[in-house]
């Protein structure tokens, strides 16, 4: 039985290999659990790693680093491809106040933890992993061990062992104080609903189609180019019926309108009153009624497979004068967006292509429509990205009031580049389009060997740790979590006015919590917290991880 025990307190690869799988895989199973509907996931991870390397299941050191720091990079990476194509755009219009209130969060949750630093005398650092168990965040635990590793060449399992004692108060807190709102501000979920529905805006900003005829006379006899620069409204016209002809005509840019020409349009439904103002009257066709007028055109969507075709816009591909079909609308994400000349493409698009079966054939083969080359990884742009982003966190640079140079290390490095690579990698021929499954399971691989390493590094120290007075970090964890939403959630509702279930995807997003998220979702019955946690979700990753660096720098 030498092999056996040799292969369980050993030093070999096997060893290795065999002690983290036993890990991430009983850590997973017990992560299935729910207690009144509330699971820590892959948290569990972190708790076996502890409780098995307490009774002598370790490995090597550097073996343990190097897991440790590859799985930290793969989690962070994917987070920074996940969030990246909405990093930019969630500060747009409503968003912009979400944004601000999830920085207010930030900033007083690291407000809250230097205090209590001054005040108890807890080593800054230590502070910070109890900081990332309250808000339920890994990427700023991985950055701010990365950080601490980079300024002093060592580790301190302090950091680990206090987000773990911080972490499942954290999650009870943020669900509770979502609980405690309601109570609070006395809430009626019945009327918040019908609020969202009086107030919903997402309808208008979706492309929808509908019908018009041509009565206007200052535009008898002008192009559909000419007309497009008469009006600052972005619409497409998909199909003509010209006067009392029963043949439908795809449109072109050069194509002729005549009175009481009828008009398939598409368009976002806040423009229609414009574009009915300037061309004439509405008229009832649906979309069936056009169809049944020409059996020759057909309409279908198409998705973009062709590496070429990534990041070119319509109006370059010139499909109506090389093919004589239309494209009315981009359907990106499950979202339908109007097909302007401008709109760049993007690898996974589905355009919706109005034609004849001929002309939408050979549109198939220019655009790919083979969802086999969707379902291939483009590990290039991965590998690249990776590479650019170590070598971006390496590169050393001074922060005034920090005496030496700092770096953004292995978690800020690859999460900046990430964002920068999965939002304008198509400028630069990258594609960077990858299926939310395959992006599931690199971040979860990802995260689960980091959680392994940390449980396994930090075990031999916890008991001890917390019989010295680390149990008094979960009512620091539990003031870290409840201060900064029970002031931020009342400045959102009293001061910015927010729906209630907007207020709770603001919550959510800004601990970046899926439990939290999952609870708001399954309670309020709609997909309103979902969207505002989104909205806040990739700055507040982003935020999370440069602070808990920042605060590290801050203990030096």
């Amino acid at each position: 039985m030498d092999w056996f025990s040799e292969l369980l307190f050993g030093t070999g690869i096997a060893h290795s290999i065999l002690i983290l799988a036993l890990v991430i895989s009983i850590g997973l199973l017990l992560g299935k659990i729910k207690v009144f509907g509330i699971s820590l996931g892959t948290t569990w991870i972190l708790f076996v790693g502890i409780f098995l390397s307490h009774f002598g299941l370790v490995i090597d050191d550097h073996v343990l680093h190097f897991i440790k720091e590859f799985g930290l990079i793969l989690f962070i990476y994917s987070i920074g491809m996940q969030v990246g194509p909405s990093f930019f755009s969630s500060f747009k219009h409503g968003g912009l106040t979400l944004n601000l209130l999830a920085t207010g969060v930030v900033l007083l949750g690291v407000l809250t933890t230097y205090v209590i630093h001054l005040v108890s005398g807890v080593p800054l650092p230590t502070m910070v992993g109890i900081l990332s168990g309250a808000v339920t965040n890994t990427p700023g635990l991985g950055a701010a061990q990365q950080t601490f590793a980079d300024m002093t060449g060592t580790t301190d399992n302090t950091i680990a062992t206090g987000y773990a004692i911080a972490y499942p108060l954290g999650v009870v807190g943020i669900i509770l104080s979502i609980v405690l709102f309601k109570y609070i501000f006395r809430i009626d979920l019945n009327k918040e609903q019908k609020e969202i529905e009086e107030n919903d805006k997402s309808k208008f900003t979706e492309a929808k189609m509908f019908s018009l005829q041509v009565k206007n006379p200052a535009i008898f006899g002008k192009s559909i180019q000419t007309i497009k620069g008469y009006i600052d409204v972005s619409f497409v016209i998909s199909r003509i019926l010209h006067g009392d002809s029963k043949e439908l005509e795809v449109p072109q840019n050069d194509s002729i309108l005549h009175e009481n020409d009828k008009l398939l349009v598409v368009s976002n439904l806040s423009n229609i009153d414009t574009i009915e103002a300037f061309i004439g009257q509405k008229l009832d066709m649906s979309r069936s009624d056009w169809d049944k007028l020409d059996s020759m055109l057909v309409s279908r969507r198409i998705s973009i497979t062709k590496a070429e075709i990534n990041g070119k816009s319509i109006g370059q591909l010139k499909l109506r004068s090389v093919f004589g079909v239309n494209i009315t609308r981009v359907n990106r994400a499950g979202v339908d967006l109007v097909a302007t000349s401008q709109l760049q493409l993007q690898m996974g698009d589905r355009v919706t292509v109005v034609g004849s079966e001929d002309s939408i054939a050979n549109v198939e083969r220019y655009l790919g429509n083979q969802m086999k080359r969707l379902r291939e990884p483009n590990l290039i742009s991965i590998f690249i990205g990776i590479a650019i982003g170590v070598l971006f966190g390496s590169i050393p640079f001074m922060i005034p009031g920090i005496p030496q140079p700092v770096k953004l290390g292995l978690a800020g490095g690859p999460l900046i580049i990430a964002i920068l690579i999965s939002r304008f990698g198509s400028k630069f021929k990258l594609i960077t389009y990858t299926t939310m499954s395959a992006n599931l399971m690199l971040r979860e691989i990802g995260i689960s060997l980091f959680l392994a390493c940390v449980g396994l590094g930090a075990g031999a120290d916890f008991v001890e740790t917390i019989v010295a007075g680390g149990y008094k970090w979960i009512g620091y964890g539990v003031l870290i979590t409840v201060i900064p939403l029970l002031i931020i959630g009342t400045i959102g509702r009293k001061v910015c006015k927010l729906n209630y279930f907007t207020l709770m995807g603001l919550i959510s997003g800004s601990m970046t919590d899926p439990p939290a998220l999952a609870f708001s979702n399954s309670t309020a019955g709609n997909d309103v917290p979902a969207v505002s946690y989104a909205t806040v979700y990739p700055l507040t990753m982003f935020l999370r991880v440069i602070s808990a660096q920042i605060i590290i720098l801050l203990a030096f």
